[in-house]
């Protein structure tokens, strides 16, 4: 596996596998890897000449800046595990080397001029209690495939939120890549594996496993009850234990993200929840259709 810092170096390095017209996957992270990540590279691997993972840990895509700083940063142990994976590079790029238009130094306020626009996919959830968080995402993204320039791209389903908005990006920049989206990998408590996780206490993790068994109790059993009542019940199960404050919990449509009014209201729906677990902020989604699972 070749570790790259630079972009040129990289660049450089992925050209004569263009030329020989080999096929080149992508799978961007901010480190703190685990096994839904390598599940991603893994799928990378079996539709592509060469995988390129990323670990870059986007400054302007936190609206939070303590969640900035605690964020995991476990780097030896990634690229032991990318290694293993049989990953063919990994690209490891500093803030400054993203970001800095001088080559020297890193201007927050500057980084963010670059505007995108994605309606109403913004305004709902992760865009309405973390704002700014979209725009973040999509200037690094475009950034990275600028740089990487693959052929397919590999997202989790657990940031449901952020797989729509980076398909708009693509949609809206004509950029030639293929968005695949990826089952979300669990514990096996059901809890869904995030980078966060590292950062929950024991009792903690083992309460919030919770989150799951809510979201798929709305799959099973929700339409037992109204829209309101389901969700109301739902919320109350995650927050039992007195240790988990649930943000918001939706039910959405897939495609839209718009809330339903009524279960009738979308063909496609899907429960979102945002839940804190004291300083530990957790996402989850699950399809409602049946035929999902």
């Amino acid at each position: 596996m070749k570790i790259c810092t630079l972009k040129e170096e990289l660049v450089q390095d992925l050209s004569p596998y263009r030329l020989k017209k080999r096929t080149i996957g992508f799978v961007p992270t901010m480190g703190a890897l685990h096994n839904g990540h390598l599940s991603l590279v893994k799928q990378s691997k079996s539709e592509n000449d060469l995988t390129v993972v990323s670990i870059f840990v986007n400054p302007t895509q936190f609206n939070n800046a303590e969640d900035l700083t605690n964020y995991p940063r476990t780097e030896d142990a990634d690229t032991q595990m990318l290694e293993k994976a049989g990953v063919d590079f990994l690209f490891m790029p500093s803030v400054t080397e993203m970001y800095a238009s001088d080559g020297k130094s890193f201007d927050a306020e500057k980084s963010g001029k670059e505007e995108f626009s994605f309606g109403e996919l913004e305004t709902v959830m992760e865009g309405k209690f973390r704002p700014g968080h979209f725009k973040g995402v999509a200037q690094i993204v475009k950034r990275l495939f600028e740089v990487v320039n693959p052929h397919k791209a590999y997202f989790g389903e657990k940031d449901f939120q952020q797989l729509a908005v980076i398909r708009q990006l693509v949609k809206d920049y004509h950029l030639d890549v293929d968005i695949i989206a990826c089952p979300t990998m669990r514990e096996s408590s059901g809890l869904a594996m995030s980078s966060r996780n590292l950062r929950l206490t024991d009792d903690q993790r083992k309460d919030a496993a919770v989150i799951s068994t809510a979201l798929h109790w709305l799959k099973y059993s929700g339409r037992r009850y109204s829209l309101e009542e389901a969700i109301k019940h739902a919320a109350t199960m995650i927050e039992s234990s007195g240790n988990l404050k649930v943000e918001y919990l939706e039910i959405a449509d897939s495609n839209s993200l718009q809330a339903i009014k009524n279960w009738s209201s979308s063909e496609d729906p899907r429960a979102f929840a945002a839940v804190q677990a004291g300083k530990v902020r957790l996402i989850d989604n699950v399809s409602l259709s049946p035929e999902e699972d």
